[in-house]
């Protein structure tokens, strides 16, 4: 079995610390307690109220934040904190016990058009996972048993789940007319019968970590760290209200060319050429003056 490994992560309140686990501890549902008596069904919140600085407890998707009293600074404490966290979860302990009503609760879903014509947007009412999912493949949905059901669809090409949406790329050989009241029907239930959307030892877990992507941006030059926090802000917001993601790739100082990977409802978008070249080139060129020259998509 997968060692559960938890890493520490600040937030803009420095009252708050947030310990990041490589697994997922919830499913669709975040909670929140404001003492002991609060978390009746979560013994993983309770023991944690034991420690005399802990003023709030939040779990959701892959992460516990915990809300300090001032009595402590989480310089003193944290490690501390982080290793009773992760020996607790890797000695099979309980993080949230399930109830009936938690598990049957309602779920809506609603379709969305995306400016791919052969993507549409599914978007629920509930979190469906912490971090991105790209499949093209039922073989690369191993990891995922929600996609793996999707691809028993025969129209279904390939599918990105991010937050609390799916969005779904159909083969040519079906039309969305006939097709979306069932895919969205089937989502609906899936959800609400809280089977899970990816296993624990999903790989893209690992990858997508806070420290894992800190790590990778690390590695980084300079002016590759500059265009990646430029998509951060400007570009991810626009593309994932479209159902898509922009990934960077790399960038070649010699040739200033940006290679990005575009994903969901961005990958084979007519729209995509456009813009790329007129929207992210444009705007990589006035922002970094000199150093870029073109914007290349590797995968559209």
């Amino acid at each position: 079995m997968k060692k559960i490994e938890v890493s520490i992560q600040e937030t803009n309140n420095p009252t708050i610390l947030k310990f990041e686990a490589n697994s997922f501890l919830t499913q669709y549902e975040s909670f929140e307690y404001n003492n002991i008596d609060d978390a009746k069904n979560s013994p993983l919140a309770q023991q944690l109220f034991y420690l005399p600085f802990v003023k709030k407890v939040y779990i959701s998707g892959n992460f516990v934040a915990i809300e300090r009293y001032d009595i402590v600074t989480w310089s003193d404490v944290q490690n501390e904190v982080r290793e009773q966290i992760e020996n607790y979860l890797n000695t099979d302990g309980v993080v949230v016990i399930p109830t009936e009503t938690k598990k049957k609760t309602a779920v809506t879903v609603y379709a969305e058009s995306t400016p791919n014509p052969a993507v549409l947007k599914f978007v629920a009412n509930k979190n469906l996972a912490p971090f991105m999912l790209e499949f093209t493949s039922i073989d690369e949905a191993k990891s995922s048993p929600f996609a793996t059901e999707l691809f028993h669809f025969p129209f279904v090409k390939s599918v990105f789940v991010d937050k609390n949406y799916v969005s779904i790329t159909k083969y040519d050989v079906a039309e969305w007319n006939d097709i979306t009241i069932e895919l969205r029907e089937f989502i609906r239930t899936y959800i609400e019968n809280g089977k899970s959307i990816a296993t624990d030892d999903a790989p893209e877990i690992s990858k997508n970590t806070e420290v894992a992507k800190e790590e990778h941006f690390e590695t980084l030059d300079d002016t590759s760290k500059e265009i990646v926090n430029i998509l951060e802000e400007y570009v991810k917001p626009a593309v994932a209200s479209d159902g898509g993601n922009i990934q960077f790739e790399s960038y070649d100082s010699q040739t200033k060319k940006v290679k990005v990977i575009l994903q969901g409802a961005c990958s084979g978008c007519p729209s995509s050429t456009f813009t790329l070249k007129n929207g992210i080139e444009n705007m990589l060129k006035e922002m970094l003056q000199g150093k870029v020259e073109t914007v290349e998509a590797i995968n559209g």
